[in-house]
């Protein structure tokens, strides 16, 4: 098609630094970048607002009385599953409907050359990072926790040394049911196929 030569084309070209790039664009689409700015601002207050306004009015620590100590894994786990879905209530989902609508229209006006332009620039942008050790953590110490009667017990009624040598215990679960099926494979990988080359 006409859209996939013009991105490939506007690849090997590969005129202007991606600073550059960004930069004209914003002058171009000036009103389109305050609005999404201006959007995201209002996005981020509302939600803080709704974190306060939960907090206060949560039976889940007790409307925001609850010391530290009172609290438990299975506090913590109602807390956030309520806060998610409240957030995505009242702002996730407006939110992200708003965006969806809006990108489409001002997508769908542009011409195909500077669509093509967009998609030569964003192509191959992978945005995965390795933040999704910590929650897999704490899901593996809530069930070590659970499994050891622990989970619905206040911090208070133990040292912080315990719970502390709770989760060096579950780390160290983690490295033998996964290190060692994982040490396994990659020996055999290695003498199989590796060694071979």
């Amino acid at each position: 098609m006409r859209t996939r030569k013009m991105v490939k084309e506007l690849e090997e070209k590969g005129n202007s630094s991606d600073g550059e790039f960004w930069k004209r664009k914003i002058e171009e689409h000036w009103i389109i970048f305050v609005t999404v700015i201006i959007g995201c601002v209002a996005a981020v207050a509302g939600a803080l607002l709704v974190l306060f306004w939960f907090i206060e009015t949560s039976p889940v620590g007790a409307m925001g009385t609850a010391t530290i100590g009172e609290w438990t894994l299975a506090w913590i786990w109602e807390f956030f599953i309520f806060l998610l879905l409240w957030e995505l209530l009242i702002v996730g989902i407006p939110v992200g409907v708003a965006l969806g609508v809006g990108w489409y229209f001002w997508w769908k006006r542009l011409p195909a050359e500077e669509r093509a332009e967009f998609k030569g620039r964003m192509r191959g942008r992978g945005t995965a990072e390795g933040g999704g050790f910590g929650f897999a953590m704490f899901i593996a110490y809530s069930i070590y926790m659970y499994l050891t009667g622990d989970f619905f017990t206040p911090f208070g009624d133990h040292p912080y040394s315990y719970w502390v040598y709770s989760w060096f215990l579950t780390l160290a679960w983690l490295l033998v049911i996964f290190g060692i099926p994982a040490a396994i494979i990659l020996t055999i990988v290695y003498f199989k196929v590796w060694r071979k080359k």
